[in-house]
Order: C-alpha cells, then sequence, then structure tokens
C-alpha cells in the first residue's frame, strides 16, 4: 500500500541491532511530521531495548505483531525471521525486508508471494549496498542483460558466516576468495553478507538467484570498508560487441561491522520510498 504523506500510518520494526536502532531513531524523531508512527520494535534479546525504546513500544512476541495494527512492518534482524513469520506478518501488513537472502529459499518465495496475493499486501526488498538497482531492473525487463556478477569483499572480522565457510574466512591469506558462483548457494552460508547479491538477483529476475554470481571476497587490508563491484554485460550488438557496465562502490564501516555506513542511510531511504511505488500485492525493489 502507498504511504500518503497526509495520513499517518504506523510501522512496526523487528530487529534492534545497527539498523534497527538507526531507523527507531529516525522514526521517533523524524517520523510524526512525515506521516509515520513507530508502533512497536520487536528484539531477539529484550534487554537490549532498555534505555532506548519507550516500554510501551516494546513488542513482547511476534505472536501479538497484528494486535499493534501495523501498516508496515520492517525486518532488519535475519532471514530466519522471514523464513518464519513473512507469512504471518502479511496477514496484517505490507514487508520490508531487509534480509533479502531470505528469498533465495524457493519455498520462502513462493510462499511470501501467495500471501502477498492473498491479503493484497506488498513485500518490498530494500536494494541496501547494491548501486544502479534501477538501470539493471530496466535492462533486464528490456531483454538487454545477459550476466550480472557481484562482489563482496571486506575483512573476515565483518563476516558472519556458516557451515564450511565460516572457518574459511579466517584461515585464509592476504585475500582470498571464499565463494564464487551462483547467489542461491551462497546465501545459506552467508545469510547476512549477502544481501547485496540477492537484490541484484530480484533486480534481475531473467537470471535470478541461479544467473547471478555472486563472490564473497576475505581481504585482510579492508579492515574499516566494504568494496563491492557490480559487474554486468549485454548480449552482443550487431557489430559484435557488448554493452558492459562495472561499478566500485567504497563504503565505509567501523570493524567488524556487517552493515557499511553508507548502507544505512540508504535504508532509511527505503523505508520513505515505499511510498513512491506502486500499492499492490507483488515484490518491490527499493
Amino acid at each position: 500500500m502507498a504511504l500518503d504523506k497526509g495520513v499517518p500510518r504506523r510501522v512496526g520494526v523487528l530487529g534492534f541491532g545497527r539498523l534497527g536502532q538507526s531507523l527507531v531513531s529516525q522514526l521517533l524523531a523524524q517520523g510524526p511530521e512525515l506521516g509515520l508512527e513507530l508502533v512497536f520494535v520487536w528484539n531477539r534479546d529484550q534487554g537490549r531495548m532498555a534505555g532506548s525504546v519507550p516500554p510501551p513500544l516494546q513488542l513482547q512476541s511476534l505472536a501479538a505483531l497484528g494486535e499493534r495494527h501495523p501498516d508496515l512492518v520492517v525486518e532488519v534482524a535475519h532471514p530466519k525471521i522471514i523464513h518464519d513469520y513473512g507469512v504471518q506478518i502479511l496477514c496484517h501488513a505490507n514487508l520490508l525486508v531487509g534480509s533479502p537472502s531470505a528469498l533465495a529459499d524457493p519455498t520462502t518465495e513462493r510462499q511470501l508471494r501467495e500471501a502477498s496475493q492473498r491479503w493484497n499486501h506488498a513485500v518490498f526488498v530494500a536494494r541496501g549496498a547494491l548501486w544502479g538497482a534501477e538501470d539493471i531492473m530496466r535492462l533486464d525487463a528490456a531483454g538487454g542483460l545477459q550476466s550480472l556478477r557481484v562482489t563482496m569483499a571486506t575483512h573476515p572480522d565483518g563476516f558472519r558466516l556458516e557451515g564450511p565457510l565460516a572457518a574459511a574466512a579466517h584461515s585464509t591469506g592476504p585475500r582470498t576468495v571464499l565463494y564464487e558462483g551462483p547467489v542461491r548457494g551462497l546465501c545459506p552460508f552467508a545469510p547476512r553478507n549477502s544481501n547485496t547479491m540477492a537484490a541484484a538477483a530480484l533486480a534481475a529476475p531473467s537470471l535470478g538467484f541461479d544467473g547471478v554470481i555472486g563472490v564473497l571476497v576475505a581481504d585482510l587490508s579492508l579492515a574499516d570498508m566494504h568494496v563491492v563491484d557490480v559487474e554486468l554485460r549485454g548480449p552482443p550488438g550487431p557489430t559484435g560487441r557488448r554493452f558492459a557496465v562495472h561499478t566500485h562502490r567504497e563504503n565505509p564501516a567501523e570493524p567488524g561491522a556487517v552493515t557499511g555506513s553508507a548502507t544505512v542511510a540508504a535504508f532509511w531511504r527505503s523505508l520513505l520510498g515505499c511510498r513512491q511505488l506502486p500499492p499492490g500485492p507483488g515484490i518491490h525493489l527499493c
């Protein structure tokens, strides 16, 4: 549903890490003048909200989410929240997904699409650190996208990896490729470090999670920075040459942080951007 600036809209936030804290602060400070009302904040560790979130706004149980009558629920916690509660959320409200790596699971994506249609609520997906999302979407829609590759490099301390990648990140040389292949194969093992790649897969549905290539790199020289390279190519033209774009994004980050500084600011814009997107069901990158 489109968020009309003239009508207060009720927003709930799931997650109170760095992103959640920033969003809650901005909603409390700027929300009223923008027509946005914060109606709850939930975090797995309830104690983390003490002293920062007014007690009446603290949601103790996700099962009680509907009692707050939100119009938009913002997830900035973990892909597991989308896996386990995404459908339930869509029964009550539009959903802004901050962990798009969750949609690499085909069952989760299908269930969200079905719930979105059934309850007429939108699934918004934050683009995060993906630069040029609109250009990718336009090129893909026009049939001009043949390949898309997203490389994310940072210090090993900035990764939150699982499975076989967890040990590999801290037993590498100065710069080591931990993974290179379809984004779908990476998301389960790097659920918090593959969101930019997942957003790219959603921006280019002709390639999707199986066709977009993700590359995860551990680089000891990047102690305070996340570097994202996006490389795309089109099919050969009449002369045999291809359209090609390569963007290189350097995002300052606190040592060991999963989320870069610019991404925090971009997420607030994604939340506000939900107001400009067409209303209705479906998955919408914002």
